[in-house]
């Protein structure tokens, strides 16, 4: 299932709640989908983080995927 139509399920059973109540596996499935979701918007938002370079006063170049993200093994502790 891609992006698209995720959202598109999460819509479906977000107006069908609002008509009825959910049963115990649209609920279930609806909890997972937004899940999936916002770890998709997550990820994404890491990969972009990860790939700003910054120019320091000094002209030097650093990367913040480098020194606050994943990218070299860390859990976002600068270093």
């Amino acid at each position: 299932m891609d992006m698209n139509e995720r959202i598109a399920r999460i819509n479906e059973l977000y107006h069908l709640s609002q008509k009825r109540k959910l049963t115990p596996i649209e609920k279930m499935e609806q909890n997972v989908l937004r899940k999936e979701y916002v770890d998709a918007i997550r990820n994404n938002l890491k990969a972009q983080l990860d790939n700003i370079d910054v120019v320091e006063k000094d002209g030097s170049i650093t990367n913040l995927g480098e020194k606050y993200g994943h990218t070299n093994g860390q859990t976002g502790t600068p270093t």
